[in-house]
């Protein structure tokens, strides 16, 4: 039964970040680029964020640290009751779960050298426009939605739950 609910996360965790569409940000552009100095405000302004994606953190773990503030801390470069510590070995990576600003700063002092950045969020991905068309007739037929960003996910509750049930009925004729 474990395994069903554990099988169950996974697929839902699958379906809610886009269907494995996420994106890897290196902040500031490079693999270690978390350093003073850096135009983190430009860069994040070029970036487009969506649920699901990553950001990469590359960085001297001696001298640095990448901790999750709020707003406030942010603005004014203060170190103490932060969200969360995602410092783990300066090549750090942290996924952005929710539609919202994420804002990020260096303590030690680093943050008025420039090493903050804020990451604003954007719900799901758009999907693609369809190709256009030729129109042959004077009655266009209304389009049919597409069903191509739900193949692979229902692909895959569809094959673990027949391989489920297949156990099921094992373990019942057994």
């Amino acid at each position: 039964m474990e395994k069903r609910v554990m099988i169950l996360m996974i697929l839902m965790t699958i379906m809610k970040f886009g269907y494995g569409k996420a994106e890897l940000h290196y902040v500031g552009g490079g693999k270690s680029s978390w350093a003073p100095n850096i135009n983190f405000s430009d860069w994040s302004s070029q970036q487009t964020f969506h649920l699901g994606d990553w950001l990469y953190f590359g960085f001297n773990k001696y001298q640095y640290n990448v901790l999750e503030v709020k707003e406030t801390s942010y603005e004014n470069c203060i170190d103490k009751d932060f969200i969360k510590n995602i410092t783990k070995g300066g090549r750090d990576v942290f996924q952005l779960t929710e539609p919202k600003t994420y804002y990020f700063l260096s303590g030690g002092g680093y943050c008025f050298s420039g090493m903050k950045v804020a990451i604003d969020v954007h719900g799901d991905r758009p999907t693609p426009a369809p190709a256009p068309t030729a129109n042959r007739s004077s009655t266009a037929v209304p389009p049919v939605p597409s069903m191509g960003h739900l193949t692979t996910p229902l692909l895959l509750i569809l094959v673990v739950t027949s391989s489920l049930v297949y156990v099921d009925c094992l373990q019942y004729f057994s």
